[in-house]
């Protein structure tokens, strides 16, 4: 079975979340509240904070299960 992975984009950069890998550590919900939010749905309000905030706080993630990738211009 292949994992599941979502897809956010803000036109510049797109998240990728693999549930499955998440641990729940709160690094993300602690360092951007306003995207990253477990109580609402879709949680990933991608476009509540600059790319260079998501950059740092996708690269902060221990688990691995956030990653971002560069959209094509």
């Amino acid at each position: 079975m292949e994992p599941v992975t979502r897809k956010y984009s803000n036109g510049e950069i797109t998240i990728l979340w693999q549930p499955d890998l998440c641990c729940h550590s709160g690094i993300c919900v602690a360092e951007l509240p306003q995207v990253f939010c477990p109580a609402e749905r879709p949680w990933i309000r991608i476009n509540a904070a600059s790319t260079e905030e998501l950059i740092a706080t996708v690269n902060d993630c221990p688990s691995g299960a956030l990653t971002f990738i560069y959209n094509k211009k």
